[in-house]
């Protein structure tokens, strides 16, 4: 940072020259075939990933004879919801279609391409394109306004060692992203291994869920009160808070529809909203047991229905649950909390250390990304 902080005082003591982004880019406008593309290098607003995480390999193509063509160092930005902030500087040619914005530098010597894409994956700019979309239920950017968005540009030299410092925090972070992919992958193996259960163990019983629990119900709530004090549980988590709450206990909750056959545990004093099921289970049986087991069963292939498809809790009270001794259920339980902890606890192991990172990295973002205007 110092060395910035010198090369700055050096190279623009006065300040820096702001343009408006239409003066040192603009959007692609050459088409390419879509049969001389694949799904390899297709990418739709739909294949941006939120939060300026990259991108998603496409399956298919869609069914149209040209799709807008893309280079390497475009800055490819999701125009439909800007609030989602889909940011991606490409790394290949390719085609896009209409609901990404393919912005092109003019001159790579005056703008670095990794450096605009700095730029474009703020807060700031996301802030900004959100002040001018137009639409409630599906804001849409307005482009004539992105084109506008003022941009500082310091010399090249200084773009390239801000360019510098922020990858080392992006690789950092992928480094840490990596690594957590590779944990989820252990642990669900170790869950995998620890929850196949072979109808011959003799200590193992074979119940219906229903057999394990005082009841499977519906949760009620369908209002969402932001300032009360107690938590609304939907089919994702918090979804709300409530004035008044309805349960006490720690329970298991099951999401009916939306992301159906999520498995979460609620605890403390909460509610529960009508898209969730709640499994209250006997004292006699490990509770986070029958939570790990839920999940190990991938309940979302119960999902029926076309237009919403759901799960029922007839249906939850039928499945046949592998019921191991206590001790047993308690080895497992302790196992497996252990890796879901640094796989999925935002308060230590590796999500928190990404976490951190990223709000590191963001930090020092607006901060290096911020200057003073020259004869301001």
């Amino acid at each position: 940072m110092s060395k910035l902080s010198e090369m700055i005082k050096e190279l623009c003591p006065d300040g820096v020259e702001y343009k408006k982004l239409g003066e040192i880019a603009h959007y692609a406008k050459d088409r390419i075939k879509i049969s001389d593309i694949d799904a390899r290098n297709y990418v739709g607003v739909e294949h941006l990933r939120q939060n300026t995480e990259g991108r998603e390999m496409s399956v298919t193509l869609p069914e149209v004879d040209f799709v807008i063509s893309f280079y390497p160092e475009d800055i490819l930005i999701g125009n439909i919801r800007p609030y989602l902030k889909k940011a991606w500087l490409a790394d290949c040619n390719g085609g896009t279609n209409g609901d990404v914005l393919t912005i092109r530098i003019v001159d790579k010597m005056y703008v670095s391409p990794q450096y605009l894409f700095y730029i474009l994956s703020s807060e700031q700019f996301f802030m900004y394109d959100m002040k001018y979309a137009k639409g409630a239920k599906m804001p849409r950017g307005d482009k004539k306004a992105v084109m506008n968005y003022a941009i500082p540009v310091p010399p090249l030299a200084i773009q390239n060692e801000i360019v510098k410092l922020l990858d080392n925090f992006t690789e950092l972070t992928a480094e840490l992203t990596a690594e957590l992919q590779l944990r989820k992958k252990q642990y669900s193996f170790y869950r995998d291994s620890l929850l196949n259960f072979s109808r011959d163990d003799a200590e193992v019983e074979w119940k219906t869920l229903g057999e394990t629990t005082k009841s499977i119900s519906s949760g009620k709530n369908k209002i969402r009160v932001v300032d009360g004090e107690y938590p609304v549980y939907g089919s994702t988590g918090i979804i709300g808070y409530c004035t008044n709450f309805v349960y006490e206990h720690a329970q298991i909750l099951v999401a009916r529809v939306g992301s159906v056959g999520y498995v979460q545990i609620a605890d403390g004093r909460y509610d529960v909203s009508d898209n969730t099921l709640i499994v209250d289970v006997l004292s006699t049986i490990n509770m986070k047991y029958i939570f790990y087991y839920l999940g190990y069963m991938n309940l979302s292939r119960l999902a029926h229905g076309a237009g919403q498809p759901l799960i029922t809790a007839g249906q939850l009270k039928k499945l046949i649950i592998p019921i191991p001794p206590l001790e047993k259920q308690a080895k497992i339980v302790s196992i497996l909390d252990r890796f879901d902890a640094l796989c999925h606890d935002l308060t230590q192991g590796l999500p928190a250390e990404i976490a951190a990172r990223k709000k590191q990295y963001e930090y020092y973002r607006e901060k290096l990304l911020t200057f003073p205007r020259k004869d301001a």
